[in-house]
């Protein structure tokens, strides 16, 4: 790892052993140009040879330089309306209305190690020596403004992060209207951009299409990260598979509205930027003080989009995810929600988690309904004292008996959100998120507690520190039910309401610190609806994530697979739940669940005390393997083998570190009669090892697994009546293939 400095002609080199990124300082402007980002090349005196330069009819920064236009130049943090027509940056707004701005280089410094964001998650370090980082300090002297541009450059992972600071030292306040965390302009447009985009209960989908001229982009203005987009997006070259060829990753550590764009120009430029969605944006920095964007980190990977993902994964699980739980393993749990609902009492609730115990289950949560008159979606948010009709002895009482199952004890909150018929909001109906003299919109008759103000993150605190103090509590799952609306806040000025969304979550960050901080061991386990918030800023402060509210097994196929585009499975949350499935009615073994759930934390959602003594055992037999290879899943590398969003079949796994085992995971969504033969091509395996697979006589080398793969075909010779005898596996059927090192 290096950040190397050519002094006499100001250029910048960060690089290690797989990656390069290379800019420059520019002769006349003192502004930044971008050279190179890719695969690493070797350090040289001078990158002059990588300036692109020609007359081109423009307008152009300096008299009699016809060669100065910023439209056709690439830039490493571009403004607008100085010669460059693209989508810039950042723009702000000065006194006198201009949204000019002239940032010139100043200085630089090379800080060992990854310095922390003040109130914003990022990746970090725990050794100085394993990253370096490069600050360039630039000026603008109209506006009497400091911008520093970070990057941080890891020794062993193919990652640069970046962000960029604002400071105000002058007299008078200005506004930001725009402010990336990230801009890359690339030479050319011969890529395709992959996205993960979707809806409730149909997470994460995976969506590409060839970029073309102008801008496409993905983006939320719903308060959260959404649903609809996750602040993710790669561009990959138009061979790039999952395994094969160049592919370059975005993604955004935080939790609300962002926006990720690719534009490309008339001359074939790409830009790329990712950051605070501009929209409905405007941050007013007043004289001495700084606005800080949160971390994007960009992965260049030239072995497919599996190599990205593995960059990724292992980054997010050790150098983003902190703290107790990092690398711990988790516990198998059981949720009621799917078994309950709202409707339980004390003795449901006991008599499930002794079914849970005696089958494995190390960890049972209880979900919405046991707080106010909590019987329905229409009250109670905000009222976080127990339904004493419900549960006698209150969480205190019930959590001390579970723990006397020998389980340990969760609890659901939803700490953002208020119901109209509480305490919380009769004596505070100013603390809600609306518009004064407007309709106020609810979502799931609910409303959200304005995060933005400190009095109100501080309450909410109070009411949760009460129940967490006197209970037995291992595991919080914070849900969060509604996207904003009418969004505005009654504590900020006019002309700060465009800082509203963005203080709410830092609101948000600020709770859960301050929750983490109190109660370290205690595990988080963030949903929103499910996967609406599914992003990188969440997992700082909640090493899991509830991927969805759809627990059916063929459609969790197609949304964990999404998923691990850019996140850990340690982060997944699945739970194998009931059939029929409670959000397509469909039936699936539940071998086919419980193979599908293993592919994340791992966990139960259905009412166990209802099933059969055979649908036990199978649970015992899932909980002990569970117990036995979640260490192998937790820590393994992933690969996705075949897509469910091009074919019938799905197959990925994991392979140990040491390439000694691997678990491989193969599911048919739909049986096919008298159909062709199918076999498996593995990867990630030491060609030179000789493998056993579990329930077969035979053994393999890793090079035959990977280029002839495992055949699905059954020996039937001389045996052909049993075909007949022997009953299909029918739709939805999967298989695990257990591979040892012999």
């Amino acid at each position: 790892m290096a950040i190397k400095v050519n002094s006499e002609t100001k250029e910048f080199h960060l690089y290690n052993r797989q990656v390069s990124y290379i800019f420059r300082v520019l002769e006349k402007s003192n502004q930044l140009e971008h050279l190179y980002f890719g695969e690493k090349i070797r350090h040289r005196d001078s990158f002059k040879h990588l300036i692109e330069r020609e007359i081109r009819p423009s307008c152009n920064m300096f008299e009699g330089d016809h060669t100065s236009s910023l439209e056709h130049i690439k830039q490493e943090y571009p403004s607008f309306g100085t010669t460059d027509y693209r989508y810039p940056a950042h723009m702000i707004t000065n006194s006198i209305g201009s949204q000019i701005t002239n940032y010139q280089y100043h200085s630089y410094q090379i800080i060992p190690g990854k310095p922390a964001l003040e109130n914003l998650p990022a990746t970090y370090v725990e050794d100085f020596q394993e990253a370096e980082t490069l600050e360039i300090t630039l000026i603008d002297e109209v506006l009497e403004s400091k911008l520093i541009l970070s990057y941080t450059i890891y020794a062993n992972r193919n990652v640069i992060c970046r962000n960029a600071k604002f400071i105000n030292e002058g007299k008078d306040s200005f506004y930001i209207n725009n402010a990336m965390s990230t801009s890359v302009d690339f030479p050319d447009d011969q890529f395709e951009m992959l996205h993960l985009t979707g809806a409730w209960a149909r997470e994460a989908h995976v969506e590409g299409q060839k970029i073309s001229k102008g801008i496409q982009s993905i983006y939320s203005a719903r308060g959260a990260s959404s649903h609809a987009h996750n602040p993710f997006l790669a561009l990959k070259r138009l061979d790039t598979t999952e395994h094969t060829g160049e592919v370059y990753g975005f993604s955004l550590v935080y939790s609300g509205n962002f926006l990720g764009q690719v534009e490309v120009d008339t001359y074939s430029v790409t830009r790329v930027m990712m950051g605070i969605n501009p929209f409905q944006f405007k941050w007013k920095l007043n004289p001495n003080d700084t606005f800080q964007t949160p971390e994007c980190v960009m992965v260049y990977s030239n072995e497919g989009l599996n190599g990205m993902s593995q960059t990724y994964h292992d980054l997010y699980r050790t150098r983003l995810a902190r703290g107790y739980w990092r690398d711990k393993e988790r516990p198998i749990l059981i949720n009621n929600w799917e078994a309950t609902y709202f409707h339980f009492n004390e003795e449901k609730i006991l008599s499930i988690a002794e079914t849970a115990r005696d089958l494995g289950i190390e960890l049972f949560v209880l979900d919405d309904g046991w707080f106010g008159k909590r019987n329905d979606d229409t009250s109670s948010l905000g009222d976080w004292f127990v339904d004493k009709d419900k549960l006698p002895n209150g969480i205190q009482g019930l959590s001390e008996k579970i723990d006397r199952l020998g389980l340990k004890f969760g609890l659901w909150f939803e700490p953002e959100m208020v119901c109209k018929d509480t305490k919380l909001f009769n004596d505070h109906p100013d603390w809600i998120i609306a518009t004064p003299n407007r309709r106020a919109s609810h979502g799931r008759n609910q409303f959200i507690l304005d995060f933005s103000r400190q009095e109100v993150v501080d309450h909410i605190f109070s009411l949760m520190d009460d129940i967490l103090l006197t209970s037995k509590i291992s595991y919080i799952k914070w849900d969060m039910n509604r996207y904003m609306t009418e969004t505005y806040s009654q504590s900020l000025d006019y002309d700060q309401q465009g800082e509203v969304a963005h203080r709410y979550i830092l609101g948000v960050y600020n709770l859960y610190e301050r929750l983490i901080e109190k109660y370290p061991e205690i595990l988080f386990e963030s949903c929103a609806g499910g996967g609406a918030r599914f992003d990188p800023g969440l997992l700082y402060y909640a090493p899991q994530a509830w991927a969805s509210d759809n627990t059916d097994a063929a459609e969790r196929l197609k949304i964990q697979y999404g998923t691990s585009m850019v996140y850990p499975l340690s982060s997944i949350g699945s739970h194998v739940s009931a059939v029929p499935n409670h959000q397509v009615g469909r039936m699936t073994p539940i071998e086919t669940r419980a193979n599908t759930a293993y592919f994340g934390t791992f966990g139960y959602e259905l009412d166990i005390t209802k099933l059969s003594d055979e649908e036990k055992a199978k649970i015992k037999t899932q909980t002990a393997f569970f117990k036995e290879k979640r260490q192998l899943i937790r820590n393994g590398d992933f690969y996705r083998l075949l897509n469910p969003f091009e074919s019938n079949e799905v197959s990925w796994m994991v392979v140990s570190k040491d390439k000694k085992e691997a678990i491989v995971g193969y599911y048919k969504v739909l049986a096919k009669p008298n159909d062709k033969y199918y076999r498996i091509k593995l990867t990630g395996l030491d060609p030179d090892k000789l493998y056993a697979i579990e329930g077969k006589e035979t053994t393999h080398y890793g090079d035959e697994l990977m280029n002839v793969g495992i055949v699905l075909a059954e020996d039937y010779t001389n045996r052909a009546s049993e075909y007949w005898k022997r009953e299909k596996s029918g739709d939805f059927s999967s298989k695990l293939f257990i591979l040892k090192e012999v």
